[in-house]
C-alpha cells in the first residue's frame, strides 16, 4: 500500500471532464509520488445506477483517490465500499463543487450549510471503508462567515473520524456565479487555511485554489501546511508542475522528461485503441505537455487537427513530437 498521507504533500485536484483515467495515467508517468484524484463520481450512479465502469483505472495510477459526491449516508457508505473494493487508496467526499447539477442533488459545496449531515456521511463512509476517508471543502458558501463556519465544520468532521482535509481557499457563491466563475471570482483567503492548521494541528490539511507553480506550493509547505492541491495548472502545464515534483516535493530523483513521457504513452494508446477507444480520448489531455517550450504550438496544432480523424493512431503523436524536436533543434 502506498503511503497516501506522504503522497498528499502534493495532489492534482479532482476536475470534472479532465482528471479521467487517461489523464491520471499521463500524470503518473510524470510523477511517481503525487496523489491523483478521480473526477467526482456520484454515489447514486454507483449504487442505484450500477455504473461500476466509472471505477475503472490502471494499477499504474497508484496512489490514486476516488472522489465521491452524495449526501445520503447509507448510499455513500455503499459507494465507499465499492471504491475500496476496486482498490482505491483513499475515498474523498466532495463538499466543494458549486455546479447547479450538484446542488440539485444536495451535495457538493451546498453541504457546507449542513455540517451535521456531512459528519453523518463521513462517519458512515469510515465505518464501511478499510482505506482512509477524506473531505474536500470550501471555506464557506454564500453569506456564511468563513471564520465562524470553517472551524465548526472541521470540528464536526474531525469528531466523525476524518483526519485529512483539502480546503479550497475560496467561498462558493451558489447563486449568481457559474462553476467557472466560482474558481476565479470569490477572493482567496490563504491565511484562514493556515490558521486552521494552527487550530487543528492534529489534522492533515492541504490547501487548494489559485496555486500555479511548485514555488508557490513549497511556500505553503514551508509555512506549515501538510499538503498542496493544484488543479488547472497541473492540467494545462503538467510538465511545469509534475516533472519536478518528485525531486522538489518528495526529495527523490526526477522521473522523466516530456519527450520520454510522450513515448511512454504510445503503448498505452495502442492498448486503448485495440479495446475500441479513440485516440482523442487520450491526446486531449496531452495538449499542454510542451507548454512554454519551443514547438509547443506545432505540437498542439498537429494533435488537434489529426487526433479526431477516423483511424487516427499512435503515429499522430509521433508526428506531433517531430514538431517539438524540429523546433527544439532550430
Amino acid at each position: 500500500m502506498p503511503d497516501v498521507q506522504h503522497s498528499a504533500r502534493l495532489s492534482v485536484a479532482p476536475m470534472m471532464d479532465w482528471t479521467d483515467r487517461h489523464c491520471r495515467y499521463l500524470h503518473r508517468l510524470m510523477s511517481s509520488q503525487t496523489l491523483l484524484y478521480t473526477e467526482m463520481v456520484t454515489a447514486p450512479a454507483l449504487v442505484r445506477g450500477g455504473a461500476l465502469h466509472l471505477l475503472k483505472y490502471s494499477v499504474a495510477e497508484h496512489p490514486v483517490a476516488l472522489q465521491l459526491g452524495g449526501s445520503d449516508p447509507k448510499e455513500l457508505a455503499e459507494a465507499t465500499r465499492l471504491g475500496a473494493q476496486a482498490g482505491y487508496d483513499e475515498i474523498n467526499l466532495n463538499v466543494g463543487c458549486p455546479s447547479d447539477r450538484v446542488q440539485s442533488g444536495t451535495f457538493g459545496a451546498v453541504l457546507m450549510k449542513s455540517s451535521d449531515l456531512v459528519a453523518e456521511c463521513v462517519a458512515a463512509m469510515i465505518a464501511a471503508s478499510p482505506v482512509e476517508v477524506t473531505v474536500k471543502c470550501r471555506i464557506g458558501v454564500d453569506d456564511q462567515e468563513p471564520r465562524d463556519v470553517l472551524p465548526d465544520f472541521l470540528t464536526k468532521v474531525r469528531n466523525a473520524g476524518v483526519t485529512r482535509v483539502s480546503i479550497h481557499a475560496r467561498k462558493a457563491w451558489l447563486q449568481g456565479l457559474s462553476p467557472k466563475e466560482n474558481r476565479d471570482i470569490p477572493p482567496l483567503d490563504y491565511p484562514l487555511v493556515h490558521a486552521m492548521k494552527s487550530a487543528f494541528s492534529d489534522m492533515h490539511i492541504s490547501i487548494n485554489g489559485g496555486i500555479t507553480t511548485l514555488d508557490e506550493a513549497m511556500l505553503h509547505l514551508d509555512q506549515g501546511l501538510d499538503g498542496v492541491m493544484i488543479g488547472r495548472s497541473a492540467y494545462h502545464t503538467p510538465a511545469d508542475i509534475l516533472l519536478d515534483a518528485d525531486r522538489r516535493i518528495y526529495g527523490l530523483e526526477r522521473v522523466s522528461d516530456a519527450h520520454s513521457v510522450t513515448l511512454a504513452m504510445l503503448p498505452y494508446i495502442e492498448a486503448h485503441l485495440s479495446d475500441g477507444g479513440k485516440l482523442n480520448q487520450i491526446t486531449r489531455h496531452m495538449l499542454g505537455l510542451f507548454a512554454g517550450r519551443p514547438g509547443a504550438r506545432g505540437w498542439r496544432r498537429y494533435i488537434s487537427e489529426n487526433a479526431t480523424r477516423p483511424g487516427a493512431g499512435p503515429e499522430v503523436v509521433e508526428k506531433a513530437l517531430e514538431q517539438v524536436q524540429v523546433q527544439s533543434a532550430a
